[in-house]
């Protein structure tokens, strides 16, 4: 793997790509009510939250993320179509290692799903973002 052929604006932006999709995701106009329902939190609770803490360490762990995703994808040859192909494989991987985790706090197949399916289109449009920003 060759690091100079990392594009860090790319990663940036990929990074941000993760913060949309889940304000999206886990927003009323898709699974912020199943979700809440299914994590036990009320509107109440979520609103308590550190915020600084919460999207810091998002931050940090999207960063992570699509820099690790970046570092198999530093190759002249990598495109759009393999970086999304790539993500989506990395995203499956996360999605099995969520659904252990839920099964094991017997969360329910709705939640582990939401969450699940999060971290793969996230991954992927990570993964799309990085090929195509070559």
């Amino acid at each position: 793997m060759n690091f100079s052929l990392i594009n860090w604006p790319a990663v940036f932006v990929a990074a941000i790509s993760g913060f949309a999709l889940g304000g999206l995701w886990y927003s009323p106009i898709l699974f912020a009510k199943a979700w809440m329902a299914d994590s036990k939190l009320s509107q109440d609770e979520i609103k308590q939250g550190n915020k600084g803490k919460i999207f810091g360490f998002t931050g940090i762990f999207l960063l992570i993320m699509a820099a690790n995703l970046a570092a198999f994808l530093a190759s002249p040859a990598t495109t759009a179509a393999w970086g999304a192909q790539a993500g989506c494989l990395a995203g499956i991987w996360t999605f099995c290692a969520i659904a252990i985790v839920g099964l094991f706090e017997q969360k329910t197949w709705r939640h582990i799903l939401i969450n699940g399916f999060y971290s793969l289109l996230s991954l992927t449009l990570m993964g799309w973002i990085l090929g195509l920003w070559r």
